[in-house]
């Protein structure tokens, strides 16, 4: 894999952005799409992820076929289709309905820090998922996940906790996510080395 630069993303080929912040030392994947959305640094998705109306922190881990924050079709309505808001697609006279679009956008999904959301995982819209959580693969959050905490399933549910509670309390206290990147790179060893007792113990 080539070197990432600190200022460029790297973009694979067949990405599509719209309205997107990406952040340093970011990649994105073959065949993504990303709207309205923001991606921290150090953040990444692999191919074909699809992102729209999200927040996504530093150091998110962001597997294949992975879909945050999917459309919503206006179901209180008399049709869901979406020639009611995209009409101008269907009469040169209709408009389109962008207060539809505004509250669309404005159900935002947030990702924290250092997150990992696996293979074909959906986060729906509005839901917030915590620093340090996992995401198993498949699975369908449709309501927040707590820092540190793993789910999996359809509806996703809980399956355990990362660390103890005082550990997690200590990471978030840490936030190593936001040391700058010569800083990083002094504790690399130490990242990969010391088990996660030790690795407080020296950087609190």
């Amino acid at each position: 894999m080539a070197k990432l630069c600190e200022d460029e993303p790297r973009v694979h080929e067949d990405v599509e952005l719209v309205d997107v912040q990406i952040g340093r030392y970011c990649e994105i994947g073959k065949g993504s799409r990303i709207a309205y959305s923001q991606i921290g640094d150090y953040s990444y998705c692999d191919r074909y992820a699809d992102i729209a109306s999200a927040e996504v922190g530093k150091f998110a881990n962001i597997a294949s076929f992975v879909r945050i924050g999917a459309t919503d079709h206006p179901m209180e309505r008399a049709s869901l289709h979406h020639f009611l808001y995209r009409s101008d697609d269907y009469w040169e006279d209709a408009g389109r309905d962008e207060a539809f679009f505004e509250r669309r956008h404005a159900r935002r999904a947030v990702i924290g820090h250092d997150t990992w959301i696996g293979h074909n995982a959906q986060i729906k819209p509005g839901v917030t998922v915590g620093h340090g959580a996992v995401i198993a693969s498949g699975s369908v959050v449709t309501k927040d996940v707590a820092p540190y905490l793993i789910v999996a399933g359809v509806p996703a549910v809980p399956m355990r906790e990362r660390f103890t509670a005082p550990v997690t309390a200590r990471l978030m206290t840490l936030a190593w996510w936001d040391w700058d990147h010569a800083q990083l790179r002094l504790a690399l060893n130490d990242f990969r080395a010391l088990s996660i007792e030790a690795f407080l113990e020296k950087y609190e």
